[in-house]
């Protein structure tokens, strides 16, 4: 039996995410996204409600949900910024290589530390020369004893500045590709390692992006996450389970985008009569309600599958790239909906679309999600 309909919790969850981006999230967000500072004091009131790292399991104190429930508090929190829904969800991001791979230890360690206060944590794979293709990282480990040393420098991100904890992917040596790679939890205060300034990025700038310097950062075995060998393979199955969030805050944004323009159409007169009554804006908008309703079938397919335990790479993939590149073609639609008046910071449409673009980069280009699409399908 095929069924779309939400559970009564899940519909309680999405109307309290709701009401939070509509009473918390939008009414500071031009303000934070202008200034490009993470507004903090919003990420508590979020964690406090539960709407921050939904995903822990109950033993470790959080509210174990799944996938689905995940993405749907992305998609709700996305309508009213997504800069700072990137920021919220990139919490999820850094747990889920933890959850996934991490040692009993490890997961009541740093899981723990995430349900007992509002701290935030990171995820540094991407370097300057490194972005897409993960196996030729340069940042470096070395074993010390029963430690291990790291070398190199990360860049875009997110949450750099302001976590507690980063799983940080590096190699034993650049030349073995992705046969070298392991991953490490790094905490905060480690000597060694340094947090760049923000980056000022075109959109989605309350978000925090900066870059990650680590000079002769020493490790303790007990943070060796996965072994030399074993860190790219979970940086990917981590990146599987994290793109259905992606497309859910594309969704997000299409939703915002449609919502503002259809209030537009209504209001806005050329011609004697309002522009939704001209063809050609009517079906713009159509479209987008058209981008809008696949994309949140494709993310919850997607999340669905995870929380069954079907780890089929290719249904996030199709999620991410459909999502992200409609989001980007909505947006833009946006703005020319709009007019002249889209191309103003008065009107919510400018922001929207210069947040829509990052989406079709991090976690994973359009293309790479093209590239992990044709691959499945040439390998089936």
């Amino acid at each position: 039996m095929l069924d779309f309909t939400l559970t009564e919790e899940q519909n309680a969850l999405v109307d309290m995410a709701r009401r939070f981006a509509k009473e918390r999230i939008m009414p500071v967000a031009a303000e934070y996204d202008e200034r490009g500072e993470y507004p903090v004091e919003v990420f508590k009131a979020a964690w406090e409600l539960g709407l921050v790292n939904p995903t822990i399991p109950a033993e470790y104190g959080g509210a174990a949900m799944g996938e689905l429930e995940n993405s749907l508090i992305a998609e709700e929190l996305a309508y009213g910024c997504i800069g700072i829904e990137t920021t919220m969800m990139a919490n999820t991001l850094g747990l889920t290589p933890i959850l996934l791979g991490g040692s009993e230890q490890q997961k009541k360690k740093y899981l723990g530390r995430l349900t007992a206060d509002p701290i935030f944590c990171a995820y540094a794979t991407t370097e300057p020369g490194a972005g897409s293709d993960v196996a030729s990282l340069t940042c470096r480990f070395a074993k010390h004893g029963d430690d291990y040393v790291l070398n190199g420098e990360k860049a875009w991100i997110t949450n750099a500045n302001l976590a507690s904890f980063y799983v940080v992917f590096a190699t034993i040596d650049p030349n073995l590709k992705h046969k070298g790679i392991a991953a490490f939890i790094i905490d905060r205060d480690t000597p060694g390692l340094t947090p760049g300034k923000h980056e000022n990025k075109l959109g989605q700038r309350a978000s925090d992006t900066a870059t990650l310097t680590l000079e002769d950062v020493k490790v303790p075995k007990a943070n060796l996450l996965a072994p030399e060998g074993k860190g790219f393979k979970l940086a990917m199955e981590t990146f599987n389970q994290s793109r259905p969030g992606i497309a859910a805050g594309a969704s997000g944004l299409m939703r915002r985008c449609l919502d503002e323009c259809v209030a537009y159409a209504k209001e806005r007169k050329t011609f004697g009569t309002t522009i939704g009554n001209h063809q050609m804006v009517a079906a713009m908008l159509a479209d987008m309600a058209i981008r809008l309703e696949a994309t949140q079938l494709l993310y919850r397919k997607a999340a669905w599958a995870l929380d069954k335990g079907l780890r089929q790479p290719i249904y996030s993939s199709y999620a991410k790239a459909f999502g992200a590149d409609a989001a980007m073609q909505t947006a833009t639609d946006a703005v020319q909906v709009f007019g002249g008046n889209g191309y103003s910071k008065e009107y919510p449409v400018e922001k929207l679309f210069r947040d829509a673009k990052l989406l079709q980069i991090y976690e994973g280009t359009s293309q790479i999600q093209r590239i992990v699409i044709s691959r499945q399908l040439l390998a089936d």
